[in-house]
């Protein structure tokens, strides 16, 4: 049986975050209001995550993935930073 949609508020996002992202790990999609309308909803992850599509799990670089002429991202972006420690 689908669990009924829980709706919140952003105030109760900001004073509860604990409690709802518990909501969220068990099941449970919630619909943040404001002011009175939806305006965003979280929703409980998948757990079985397929690796066929070549993910590496670096989630957070997923726009450099089919970036040809680069080949080591983690590298890239540390040489990028490096450049920023100098100023």
């Amino acid at each position: 049986m689908e669990k009924p949609l829980m709706k919140i508020t952003t105030k109760q996002l900001r004073m509860q975050p604990g409690r709802i992202i518990s909501q969220a790990e068990n099941g449970q999609e919630i619909t943040i209001t404001y002011r009175g309308r939806p305006r965003a909803k979280i929703v409980p992850l998948t757990t079985g995550r397929s690796t066929d599509s070549g993910d590496t799990g670096d989630e957070l670089f997923g726009i450099w993935k089919n970036r040809k002429d680069i080949k080591d991202v983690e590298q890239y972006i540390r040489n990028l930073r490096r450049g920023r420690k100098l100023c």
